[in-house]
């Protein structure tokens, strides 16, 4: 052990606390490594042993990535000429349903293996376990590579990312949860490569035919719900024929609702749908346990009477509770609206966060905006908001309430502010953000490291007005990204230094397509094809 360490315990040594932190640090991260090393090694282990037949084409080396329902290996194929050729394997949960399992593959074999878009090479089965084999992309990390892009850079990632999003959108598939980390992108190489189909969904004309029986997040919940009535014997009929071998899907748990604990901002279901932002403080814990007991004293009325009630009480109805912190019975005899969510926070669209039923690849437009906007303000996680509701204040901070109402209405929802918010301009923004702007004062380096993994928008509150406000300017106008504390940031130009080739004359161009990536109307919101074909990549080929 003396040895391990490097101390020779028969020579004097001086006393050195700083020395002591950094051996002490030193040994805690090695120590981290080999228990990840351990760890690493077992779930290797693991898959092999699941998957036996893997163990005749693959060496796997390494786990690369690790999600709610997949695994990420790096392996090499053991071919017998040849260089060994580097393979990503995806292990799927066993959990996840064969459907969705199939229209993931079908995704990735039609659509896939040209235009930015991941192809497959081998799937392997064994019981409930899938490995998908594809092709290895060696790629950069997003928030490593951000501060130090080009904007000749991004103008290529964006054009590629449209690329790849126009070829699925033709196939009807909608990807639902479009980020940097799902899209890969070789720096060195100039590869790109759309990966990650494992929550998409089909448009109603989708070419993709297993996407046709994916059921959607929507009807699971909308089945869990019908299941609670069975269980207490008031049995409401599907609204539709469920395949049987799907029907086994919605025995799963429900839907977990996370309770809305930042009470400082109360956006409200209420009737119709609507949604209401209340600018007093509400006692949350209060509400939910006095909704419960009238949930609990409903259920025991029979069906018939039930289904009576329920009839009985006509949509334009003012409810008892409409702009209260209580729950009337009138909205408990509402049948709750459901629609998909599925997706990543803070790459949510208007039209998710709000529940509206009709979604289309327009979301998937949203989530290109939402990261076309990290690129242009240097900014990531730009949006992050602990849930939907949140997030759409967050939106709305942005691209303004009066304007986020105005297109809510276009999809039948009602959003009420206790605030006008104003609309920014997305250009004074961003090179605010990106410390473009001359009036923003320039930044120590204590600053600079602080802020550097802090997310453009806040989810700091105005008591007195319920808006979201933004974290002060000077917090956030810092341009590199660099680990470690902040006694380290004086070096971090050296390593990260930022490429302001471009950035010092980004055209108006820019922040056009911005804007209609980022437009609150679906409807109206740019397609990927339309992109492609946006001023802004004029002298640009496909």
């Amino acid at each position: 052990m003396e040895a391990s360490l490097g101390i020779q315990m028969d020579e004097p040594m001086a006393f050195s606390p700083q020395r002591d932190r950094f051996q002490a640090e030193g040994s805690l991260k090695k120590n981290e490594q080999n228990f990840k090393l351990a760890g690493v090694k077992k779930d290797i282990e693991k898959l092999y042993e699941a998957v036996p037949q893997l163990s005749n084409v693959f060496k796997i080396k390494d786990k690369i990535g690790e999600g709610t329902f997949s695994s990420v290996y790096l392996a090499t194929a053991q071919l017998q000429v040849g260089p060994e050729e580097k393979i990503a394997l995806k292990h799927l949960i066993p959990t996840s349903h064969p459907i969705r399992i199939a229209a993931e593959l079908q995704c990735l074999t039609v659509a896939g293996g040209q235009d930015n878009v991941m192809g497959v090479k081998y799937c392997f089965r064994k019981n409930d376990h899938v490995v998908i084999a594809m092709p290895y992309l060696e790629h950069e990390s997003f928030l490593d590579i951000l501060n130090s892009l080009s904007f000749q850079e991004v103008r290529e990632y964006m054009f590629n990312l449209f690329k790849a999003l126009k070829r699925i959108h033709q196939f009807g598939i909608v990807h639902r949860d479009v980020k940097p980390s799902n899209f890969l992108y070789n720096r060195r190489l100039k590869k790109y490569a759309l990966v990650d189909f494992g929550l998409a969904q089909g448009t109603h004309d989708t070419k993709i035919e297993l996407l046709k029986f994916v059921q959607s997040e929507a009807q699971q919940e909308r089945c869990s719900q019908n299941k609670s009535h069975i269980i207490t014997g008031n049995k409401i009929p599907l609204s539709g024929p469920v395949p049987k071998e799907l029907d086994q899907q919605f025995t799963t748990k429900a839907s977990v609702k996370r309770p809305y604990t930042n009470a400082q901002i109360q956006i409200k279901q209420g009737k119709d749908g609507k949604l209401m932002k209340q600018s007093k403080t509400v006692d949350v814990l209060s509400r939910k346990l006095a909704t419960k007991k009238k949930a609990i004293s409903t259920k025991v009325m029979n069906s018939a009477v039930m289904r009576k009630t329920a009839s009985s009480c006509p949509a334009s109805l003012t409810c008892d509770c409409y702009a209260t912190d209580k729950v009337c019975s009138i909205c408990l005899s509402r049948r709750q609206q459901v629609a998909p969510r599925a997706g990543t926070p803070g790459f949510r669209a208007p039209e998710v966060l709000t529940k509206c039923p009709n979604q289309t690849t327009a979301i998937d437009m949203w989530s290109a905006g939402v990261i076309f906007l990290s690129l242009l303000s240097g900014r990531y996680p730009f949006y992050k908001a602990s849930d939907d509701l949140t997030a759409l204040a967050q939106i709305m901070t942005i691209r303004g309430s009066r304007e986020t109402i105005q297109a809510a209405k276009t999809f039948g929802k009602s959003i009420l502010c206790s605030k006008e918010v104003p609309a920014q301009d997305l250009r004074k923004l961003c090179e605010r953000l990106r410390g473009m702007d001359s009036s923003t004062p320039k930044l120590t380096g204590d600053i600079q490291g602080h802020a550097s993994h802090q997310p453009a928008i806040s989810e700091k509150t105005d008591h007195k007005a319920s808006c979201l406000v933004q974290t002060p300017p000077g917090q956030y106008s810092g341009n590199s990204f660099k680990k470690g504390d902040s006694n380290s940031c004086e070096h971090c130009f050296d390593e990260y230094n930022t490429n302001l080739e471009g950035w010092n004359e980004v055209p108006d161009e820019a922040y056009d397509l911005l804007d209609k990536l980022l437009d609150l109307n679906p409807a109206s919101r740019i397609t990927a094809e339309e992109a492609l074909l946006h001023p802004f990549f004029k002298d640009m080929s496909l």
